[in-house]
């Protein structure tokens, strides 16, 4: 069993940056992030192979955030820059043990860190 501990959530102003974290205690393939705003559904944010050569985004997202690994530490990072407010969710990071196809579909993914809320202010 792998587990996922996030860290690095909080509020923030439109325009401003937070840096997430997310450290596996296992070996995966893959670390994806998802989120989930109040009254909506969780939805797929980015993801990336431990290997670092294939990432991929939310078109809601491209171009703001970016997702990178660390493989000596076994941590992915979420840089999250231009937040605007509706960006505003709690953000999962999500891991899975083997390549998967259905890279933005939840199920695709083993392990799933605690959560950490991120505000963002208008």
């Amino acid at each position: 069993q792998v587990q996922l501990v996030e860290s690095g959530g909080g509020m923030v102003q439109a325009g401003g940056s937070l840096r997430l974290s997310c450290a596996a205690s296992g070996r995966i393939y893959a670390m994806g992030w998802f989120r989930q705003a109040p009254g909506k559904e969780r939805e797929f944010v980015g993801v990336i192979s431990m290997s670092g050569v294939n990432t991929a985004y939310a078109d809601s997202v491209k171009g703001r955030f970016t997702i990178s690994g660390d493989n000596v530490k076994n941590t992915v990072y979420l840089q999250m820059n231009s937040l605007k407010p509706e960006d505003t969710a709690v953000y999962y990071c999500a891991a899975s043990r083997i390549p998967i196809t259905g890279i933005t579909a939840e199920g695709g993914y083993d392990y799933w860190g605690q959560g950490t809320q991120v505000t963002v202010s208008s």
